[in-house]
Parts: structure tokens; sequence; C-alpha cells
């Protein structure tokens, strides 16, 4: 009751406070009244001229648009006005066309000529030869006009086309020199001595050179062709005077670069694989051992002719001398016994003569077997690839096939030399065993004599 009693009086004392401030603050209310009510006034007119603005700015933008339809109308009006000027035209074109192919009358036909006549010639003067002399580099702009031309040609075209074909033909019958720019493989430039033999081929001091028709320029083949035919190249540019040979592309090209793509010795060399490698070192082995033999029985050779002018003394550096010292050694005995002594003497002198003689023939037999090792091989790579990829690209079975066949050849190439020079050394060491069995026969003959005397 006391908390309760406590709170009704807080209260009390609170609504008087209340109730006393309100009275206070009327002036302040009424001062806030009159601000309102000035600020709706000034709204009112912000909000009126805004209103002026929108209903102006909407009038202009009312006027434009009105312009813009006007103005769209007369555009269409202008559009339909042309169209009708257009197709008008078009019918007065196709009438005054019709007017000049009248007019023209066989005029026609020689225009077709000459346009056509223009096209060939800008082909052929372009990828000519002759182009490639500085004189004649630019021949091509008025015939590709002439040939691109819609209208009759003027007298003077007609001539500069007459005197570019009679320039063409004159000028392929002429061998002529001129100095031009030459663009080496790496890129490089330099000023040649060029020789032009007609429309066929282009010559520098040792080589032929062609004329790449894209960039203009004259540049050296990408491989030469063999070396009898370059040879001739250096002998002609010597000439001064008379006549002198020359091998001479008739195609104009065509015939060089298929010169191009043929293989040379060294890449068919390598296009027998391994086959054709194990066939060169028995070749350069075999040949190795029969110089070997050739050396060592020449110099044999000529110890036992040396050896013979000297029966007396006999060497230990020679097989005669040898067998002359078992003689010496044996001079007592019996025929018989001599006899066997100098046949034991000579088959120990026959294997180093006649060492390596019969390698050379093995190697000689070998090589054409590896060859016709290597011909199955590359015959076996071709079914292969037909098995694989079918017959339809024969590039596919090209390489197996140059294996198969370069591979016969190196054996039989390597096979021939070896049997010459076994050939020559087994001639070599029989013609010593001969002497020495002859030198033999006769010191047991001498010996039989002198026992019956």
């Amino acid at each position: 009751m006391k908390q309760l009693k406590t709170i009704l009086t807080a209260s009390a004392i609170a609504l008087s406070t209340m109730t006393f401030g309100a009275y206070a603050n009327t002036a302040a209310l009424d001062k806030l009244l009159q601000d309102v009510k000035a600020d709706r006034v000034s709204e009112a007119k912000i909000n009126s001229a805004r209103e002026s603005e929108f209903r102006a700015a909407r009038d202009q933008k009312q006027a434009l648009l009105n312009k813009a339809k006007k103005e769209l109308a007369d555009e269409q009006a202008r559009q339909k006005q042309l169209q009708q000027t257009f197709a008008d035209n078009e019918t007065r074109i196709t009438d005054k066309t019709k007017e000049l192919d009248d007019a023209k009358g066989t005029l026609g036909e020689m225009f077709g000529v000459v346009r056509q006549a223009s096209g060939e010639t800008v082909g052929r003067v372009a990828t000519s030869i002759i182009s490639a002399q500085p004189a004649y580099a630019n021949r091509t702009e008025l015939l590709a006009k002439l040939a691109e031309a819609k209208e009759l040609p003027k007298l003077a075209e007609l001539e500069e086309l007459w005197f570019a074909l009679q320039t063409e033909m004159t000028e392929s019958a002429k061998v002529v020199k001129f100095d031009a720019n030459v663009v080496a493989l790496d890129g490089t430039e330099s000023v040649q001595t060029v020789t032009r033999i007609g429309a066929f081929n282009l010559l520098s001091n040792d080589a032929y050179l062609k004329f790449n028709s894209e960039s203009k320029q004259i540049e050296p083949l990408g491989r030469q062709p063999e070396g009898h035919m370059v040879a001739e190249v250096a002998s002609f540019n010597a000439t001064t005077s008379g006549y002198a040979s020359l091998f001479l592309d008739p195609s104009r090209g065509a015939i060089l670069d298929i010169f191009k793509q043929k293989a040379t010795l060294e890449e068919r060399f390598h296009q027998g694989g391994l086959p054709g490698y194990v066939i060169t070192a028995v070749l350069i082995f075999g040949m190795l051992i029969s110089l070997e033999r050739f050396i060592t029985l020449t110099v044999v050779g000529a110890k036992i002719r040396s050896q013979l002018k000297d029966l007396a003394n006999p060497s230990e550096k020679n097989p005669l001398g040898r067998i002359l010292g078992v003689y010496g050694a044996n001079k007592n005995v019996d025929t018989e016994t001599l006899e066997l002594k100098l046949d034991e003497a000579i088959l120990r002198e026959t294997p180093r003569i006649e060492r390596g003689v019969n390698v050379i023939k093995i190697l000689a037999a070998i090589a054409p077997l590896l060859g016709l090792l290597g011909t199955v091989t590359g015959m076996i790579g071709t079914f292969q690839s037909i098995t694989l990829f079918g017959t339809g690209d024969p590039k596919i079975m090209a390489g197996d096939i140059s294996m198969a066949l370069v591979t016969t050849a190196q054996g039989l190439i390597a096979a021939l030399p070896l049997i010459f020079l076994h050939s020559i050394t087994a001639a070599k060491s029989k013609s010593i065993v001969h002497v020495l069995e002859e030198q033999s026969a006769g010191i047991v003959a001498s010996h039989a004599e002198k026992e019956r005397a």
C-alpha cells in the first residue's frame, strides 16, 4: 500500500508539470503553424512553375515530332521517286546496251578476241623468264587492263598488245646477258651477271637459275641437275663466238623442277637402309684386305725375284730364301727325304701367302646375298603397307620398294669389285707358290742327279 501511494503521488506531480508546460509553448505552436502555411504557398508556386516548364517542353517535343513525321513523309515520297527513276534508268541502260551491241556489230567479236588474247598473254608474260630482265619487268599492267576492260579497246592499246606479243616472240630467240639481283637460298641478295637463253633458261656463272613469277625475283635452284649438265654452263658462258653446247629445258622450268626431286647418289645410298650399310661395310672390309694382300704379295714377289738372282746366298726374309735354307741344312740326306723336307717348307709358307684370299672370295659371295636379304625385307615392308593403307597412295610403298631395289644393286656393285680383287690376289699368291714349287722341284732334281753321279 505504501508503494501504491508513492506511485500515485508521482503521477499527479508529472501530470501537473505537463499541463503547465503545454500552456507555456502556445506561442511557439502558432509560429509553427504560420511557417507551414507560408511553405505551402511557396511550394504551390514552385509546382506551378514546374508544370509550366513541363507544358512548354511537351509542346516543343510535339513540334519536333511533327517535324520528324513531315520529314519522314517527304523522304518516303523521295524514295518512291528515286525507285521509279532507278527503274527507268535500268530500262534505259538495257535499251542503250542493246543499241551499243547493234552498233558494234562485228567489233564485239574483236573485243572478245582482244580480251581473250590479253588474258592469255598476261599469264604467259608474267611467268616468262624474259620478265626477269629489268627492261621487260612491267609488261603485264596494260595487258591486265585489257583483259579486264568492259569497253572497246583503243588503237594505242591494241598496238601495245601487238608489241607485247612481238616482244615475247623476238626475245625468245635471243641469248642475252644482263645484271640483276639474285636472291640466294639463305635470303641474301647479290648482283650477278645473268645469261638468258631465249625463254627457256636463266644461267649464272656456273649454275642454273629460275624466275619466281610471284615474288618477281631470280633465285637459284634448290638442287642443281647432274654434274655433267652443270659443267656445260661454265663452258657456255666462257664462249665468246661461234657455237657452244648447253642443256636446255624446253618446258621452261618444268623439267628442272623434276630434277630437283630426283634422288642423288647419297640419298639412294641411304635408301638401302641397314642392309645397305652392312653391304657397304663388307665392301670396304674386302677392299682393305685386298689392298693389304696386294701390297704384301707384291713385296714378297719382289723379294723372291731378287732371291732368284742370288740363289747361293739364301735370305730368311723371303719364302724362297727360307726354302733354300732348308735345302742347305739337308744337303746330305737322300732325295726322298729332301723332297719331303722341301714340301713341308712349302706347306709352311703357303698359309702366309694365301692368307686372306679366301676371305675376299667369301665376302664377294656374301654381298649379293645381303642384297637379296634387303630385297626380301623391302618387299615384306611393301606388303605390310598395302595391308595397312591399301594401294591408293604409291608414295607409302615407295620407301620399301626403294630399299628392295637399292639393296639388290648395292649387293651386285659390292660383289663385282670383290670378285675382281679376289682374282688378282689369288693370281699373285698362286704365282708365288708356283715359283716356290718350281724351285723346290729343281732342287730335288739337282740333288737326285748328284746322288746318281
